[in-house]
């Protein structure tokens, strides 16, 4: 019986992957360090921003005394982008607000910076229906881990056969499938529909 859904922000409450994507190379194009599209979706989509840089350490040589300050500038654009950009999307309110109508817990387990996640949730007016955030300051191990899923349960008592989670990204998955969850996959923010999670929680509950 699935009693919450768990939904990853960025690219299923929130259509910002371009955002971060952005955000970061604006930041990186300081040092001339910019990726391009194709490199951000293929590896670093979802991954904290932390990561990110260790990454770009490796590959490209970015100095690890530069990530605290790349970190912020990042952090500072996004913001910047999330005012000028993020806006309420009435079929995710109708979708949260109907899943709560069912008695459902909601919560946004997003590998973001809580600052982020408050800001674009409240931008969104989702956060009305949110009764519980899991950021990558939460945890000490990031998705693709499952400790932000687990997280999650574990606050609101629920077993992982209770939880329904909602994802996009291959590193998202994989955390939803560590996790023991129910896996709904998302291939892009519109895919959010009170409809579509209905009939998969009716199925789940059916076959459970």
């Amino acid at each position: 019986m699935i009693k919450a859904v768990l939904f990853d922000m960025d690219g299923v409450l929130i259509d910002a992957k371009d955002w971060h994507y952005e955000a970061l190379n604006r930041a990186l194009a300081l040092f001339g360090k910019a990726i391009d599209r194709d490199a951000h979706l293929a590896t670093y989509d979802g991954l904290p921003t932390r990561r990110k840089l260790e990454i770009l350490t490796k590959s490209k040589g970015l100095p690890v005394g530069l990530h605290p300050f790349l970190n912020d500038l990042k952090q500072s654009y996004t913001i910047e982008l999330a005012h000028a950009l993020c806006k309420p999307n009435f079929i995710h309110q109708r979708t949260l607000s109907r899943l709560k109508l069912d008695g459902l817990k909601l919560a946004v387990c997003s590998n973001s910076v809580r600052s982020s996640i408050e800001l674009m949730m409240r931008l969104s007016k989702l956060d009305q229906y949110i009764d519980l955030i899991i950021s990558n300051q939460d945890v000490s191990r990031a998705k693709p881990d499952p400790e932000m899923y687990e997280t999650a349960m574990a606050r609101f008592g629920l077993p992982p056969e209770n939880c329904l989670i909602l994802e996009d990204n291959e590193h998202g998955i994989a955390a939803a499938q560590a996790s023991k969850g129910h896996l709904m996959v998302v291939g892009s923010v519109s895919d959010v529909t009170y409809e579509k999670v209905a009939t998969l929680i009716t199925a789940i509950n059916e076959r459970d």
